[in-house]
């Protein structure tokens, strides 16, 4: 889950790390106020999980309240790299001498926290020539050692107390990053303003599945669609729409993807890649059907194969639903597994005849879509 910048640096604020005064607002009305509370030329910027905010007119500087009240008013509501913009934060605006970047994330080829840092921070970071950027992987069990920050802050070329806050900070970067699971903790720009460096700027990505144990974290969905929304607040294990006409639901990413590949490979057009998971239960069940029939599709096709999700929850799942809102599309089932046989009848007593195979299943649900007899 990635979280706004203003959520980033109130954690960073917790942990420590020096960020500019500021805090996030609705309305422009209080924009103007916490301007006024600052007392000092401001930065408004709009708060959307979207980088390239300055190119895209997202970002504005205010020198007074009043200022600061007429570029909220021109930012919110304005669309960002395809998002909507519903807050910004106002912060003070920073003497700006320097712009430095650091990011510890994962590297999954050596299976180890690395942090990467860069003299030449700011826009286009990711342009930056390879011998410009520093990694070192770290030791999972020893963790960011005082000697590795400092050794960092060395090859970037910092001296003094600025290398001293550098190290401190990348620190506290990799604390924060194993107390609140985080998949990546990142600055940029970090900002050299005298002898300090502050955080201008946050992106902080937390792993899902951690997130049951993330109490303070408020959920950010603003990167789902209505319909992914939906079917998250429904327990759905993983649910991502992708525009076709065949609504498909599986049980396991695996069979999952070979489902969506098998229905490309007859000619079909996937709406959707849902993975109901294991042991969801037939009310769970029933919900993630329903959602696939939300899309409004031309078919549901629907691909078990029971093993912990039995055959005749699934069945008695999409019963449930056909007796509740009828048959508005066909549906198209591949059944084998647990409870195989019970699920079987259940769908018959429903007129759904289901198939043992997925390849001639899959055939019959892109024939349906495309207009075929059904």
């Amino acid at each position: 889950m990635k979280c706004f910048e203003y959520m980033g640096k109130e954690f960073f604020a917790k942990f420590g790390i020096p960020v500019p005064k500021g805090r996030m607002v609705l309305t422009p009305e209080d924009a103007e106020k916490v301007a006024v509370e600052i007392g000092k030329p401001c930065v408004i910027k709009s708060q959307v999980l979207s980088g390239k905010r300055g190119k895209a007119g997202g970002i504005k500087f205010a020198d007074t309240p009043a200022e600061a009240k007429v570029a909220a008013d021109a930012i919110l509501g304005m669309t960002v790299q395809g998002h909507k913009v519903e807050r910004i934060l106002v912060e003070e605006k920073l003497k700006i001498e320097g712009e430095l970047y650091v990011a510890i994330t994962i590297d999954g080829a050596a299976r180890a926290p690395v942090v990467i840092t860069s003299a030449k921070g700011g826009m286009d970071i990711e342009e930056q020539a390879e011998e410009d950027i520093v990694k070192v992987n770290l030791d999972v069990f020893l963790g960011l050692q005082p000697f590795q920050a400092k050794e960092l802050a060395r090859r970037i070329g910092l001296k003094g107390n600025l290398a001293k806050g550098f190290a401190d900070i990348v620190q506290k970067m990799y604390k924060m990053m194993v107390e609140k699971d985080a998949e990546l903790v990142e600055i940029n720009p970090l900002v050299i303003s005298g002898d300090s460096v502050i955080a201008a700027d946050s992106k902080l990505t937390i792993d899902d599945s951690a997130l049951y144990r993330q109490k303070d974290i408020p959920y950010v969905d603003e990167e789902k669609t209505e319909m992914e929304k939906m079917a998250h607040e429904a327990g759905v294990g993983c649910f991502v729409e992708l525009g076709g006409d065949i609504a498909i639901m599986a049980n396991g990413a695996g069979i999952t993807m070979a489902t969506l590949d098998t229905v490309q490979l007859y000619g079909g057009a996937p709406a959707n890649f849902m993975d109901a998971g294991g042991g969801t239960g037939v009310d769970g069940t029933a919900k993630a059907i329903e959602i696939l029939l939300a899309q409004k599709p031309n078919v549901v096709f629907v691909n078990i194969f029971g093993g912990i999700t039995r055959c005749d929850d699934v069945a008695n799942a999409l019963a449930q639903v056909i007796k509740k809102v009828g048959m508005p599309v066909p549906f198209v089932v591949r059944m084998v597994g647990t409870n195989q046989e019970e699920g079987l009848r259940v769908l018959k007593e429903v007129g759904i005849e289901a198939f043992r195979d997925m390849a001639p299943a899959a055939k019959k649900a892109v024939e349906l879509a495309k207009g075929g007899a059904a």
